[in-house]
């Protein structure tokens, strides 16, 4: 078995780990640790160490070469979904310390000269940042780049998705937790259910092949709904991805509420 680079890998994840290590905030309130998983990079500017990364700087310890990064863009979001997000919401890191458009697309380079070609976009919600449009522009550009995507709620992207695919934005995962717009609204505490129903059907008018779905699965809310969420699919280029209800800091997480896959699947076939 060829023995992975990883004096060269620890090298570079050392200088790219204390990068991120003052990049992202974190503090002793329920609502910060809850916001976590969707923290933004925050930093004036990058260190210059991260101009000297290596083909190697991917690879893990298990020889992997990982391909696939995702940015978020924004700690805001338009919708306040009970399993993410306090209704207050949450403190949002100053806009001067946001990484710049130029950051950005930067960091995102390093990353595709040394081999990855996917990137995500996600935040918050990544609709809501301004230059979006540019960003895509400017990172569908990078040579070696294949796949441009966002993860989004779907509340604006209907309107802003033709736009955003003449920027090179070529996979969207749009996110849907309940078919029920009385559901709906209970679950994100915001109206807005038509408005995304409107983004899955633009994003299949525009050519967008799969459209792909993420429903976050909860036992006693929506997983009545799990064949409905499947006949979507029948007639339609749309995937239907059921994700697990992870644990939070504030989010009432109960292991009561896990649907296991086995289960789920029991449903779909029978």
């Amino acid at each position: 078995m060829m023995k992975p680079h990883l004096p060269n890998f620890r090298t570079g994840f050392r200088i790219f780990n204390s990068f991120l290590c003052s990049c992202f905030e974190t503090g002793p309130s329920s609502s910060r640790v809850a916001a976590s998983p969707y923290a933004t990079c925050t930093s004036a500017t990058l260190p210059e160490e991260l101009n000297q990364v290596s083909n190697n700087m991917l690879v893990d310890s298990f020889g992997r070469h990982h391909t696939y990064l995702r940015i978020s863009l924004t700690e805001r979001c338009n919708l306040r979904c009970q399993y993410c997000m306090p209704a207050e919401g949450v403190d949002l890191t100053p806009a001067s310390n946001i990484l710049s458009q130029n950051e950005l697309v930067r960091l995102a380079n390093l990353f595709v000269s040394s081999g990855v070609n996917k990137i995500r976009l996600t935040g918050g919600e990544p609709t809501v940042r301004k230059d979006i449009e540019d960003i895509c522009l400017h990172l569908s550009n990078l040579k070696g780049l294949k796949t441009l995507a966002i993860t989004t709620n779907g509340i604006t992207l209907a309107r802003k998705l033709p736009k955003l695919k003449e920027c090179g934005l070529n996979a969207v995962n749009i996110s849907l937790d309940t078919l029920v717009p009385a559901k709906f609204e209970f679950l994100t505490r915001r109206k807005g259910h038509e408005r995304v129903m409107d983004s899955i059907n633009a994003a299949i008018d525009l050519g967008y092949n799969p459209v792909k779905v993420n429903c976050v699965l909860m036992r006693g809310f929506n997983d009545d709904e799990i064949c409905n969420f499947v006949e979507l699919t029948r007639e339609k280029p749309i995937n239907i991805r059921f994700i697990e209800f992870m644990p939070f800091d504030g989010n009432v997480w109960n292991v009561k509420k896990l649907v296991p896959y086995a289960e789920m699947l029991d449903t779909v076939v029978r």
